[in-house]
């Protein structure tokens, strides 16, 4: 499976707005993708446009070929999924399986640790388009790595090397990260909206390109304050803010609905 030493055979399971970016990016660094799933036309539509020579499989043929199976699916589906492929003896030994949920840790995955693979929890802390663009975002980005201590070294090489910078988030503290990650996405957007629309309310147009230099100066005076050293306007990119006609830049929520269809 793998081209190189070193190198991984990369399955990915769901083709919503994470999973076929993250494929990208890996591949980007050398890895093989050696397939995705996707069941509505829009994820495979997303899956061609991101990945346009990887092939979409089953769920087990992706995991049967895979040495890092990467589990991109909405938290609703996540146990469900990693437990029915358990009970069909479709986990192998010595995989890594990944998923990218920020509310779970390790645990979800235990049934297929109880087959022989090695967990992985890895969030990106970005709002993803789906689309090209986010490839270029996951520059200065971080992201949540949780796993077991001899697996943190694997799993802080892969972010890495999707050119983003990992932060160790401990089994105990992940919810409250996940918190963290919800309340920044839902504060920005409800400034936002709450601005926009008193703006628009008094009569001024495009109350977007109006509110959205003062939103960014804010939140980068805001984020200098937290991480003098360390600011970049790029990190702003994945927040939501206000575009010329009003509407976010980015969606108000990671949207992952499509990345596993029932």
């Amino acid at each position: 499976m793998s081209q190189r030493p070193g190198r991984l055979g990369i399955g990915i399971i769901g083709a919503g707005h994470v999973g076929p970016i993250l494929g990208a990016a890996l591949a980007g660094a050398g890895h093989a993708i050696v397939g995705i799933s996707a069941i509505s036309q829009a994820s495979r539509d997303r899956a061609e446009a991101i990945l346009p020579f990887v092939p979409i499989l089953s769920v087990p043929d992706i995991v049967e070929r895979s040495e890092l199976v990467i589990l991109a699916v909405p938290d609703a589906h996540l146990e469900s999924l990693v437990s029915g492929l358990a009970a069909t003896g479709t986990w192998q030994a010595g995989q890594l399986v990944l998923h990218t949920s920020a509310r779970f840790g390790t645990a979800v995955l235990a049934p297929a640790q109880a087959g022989g693979a090695i967990p992985l929890a890895i969030h990106p802390a970005m709002s993803f388009t789906g689309t090209s663009i986010d490839l270029a975002r996951l520059a200065d980005s971080y992201f949540a790595v949780t796993a077991p201590t001899p697996v943190l070294p694997i799993g802080q090489a892969l972010v890495v090397e999707m050119g983003a910078e990992p932060v160790i988030v401990g089994v105990a503290d992940r919810a409250r990260y996940a918190e963290a990650v919800e309340t920044a996405t839902a504060f920005s957007t409800s400034i936002v909206d709450q601005a926009t629309g008193l703006l628009a309310e008094i009569g001024i147009e495009h109350p977007g390109a109006v509110i959205a230099p003062l939103m960014r100066s804010a939140m980068e005076n805001a984020l200098a304050r937290t991480s003098p050293d360390r600011l970049d306007l790029s990190l702003l990119e994945g927040l939501a803010l206000p575009g010329p006609d009003g509407g976010l830049t980015g969606p108000d929520e990671r949207d992952d609905r499509d990345d596993f269809d029932e």
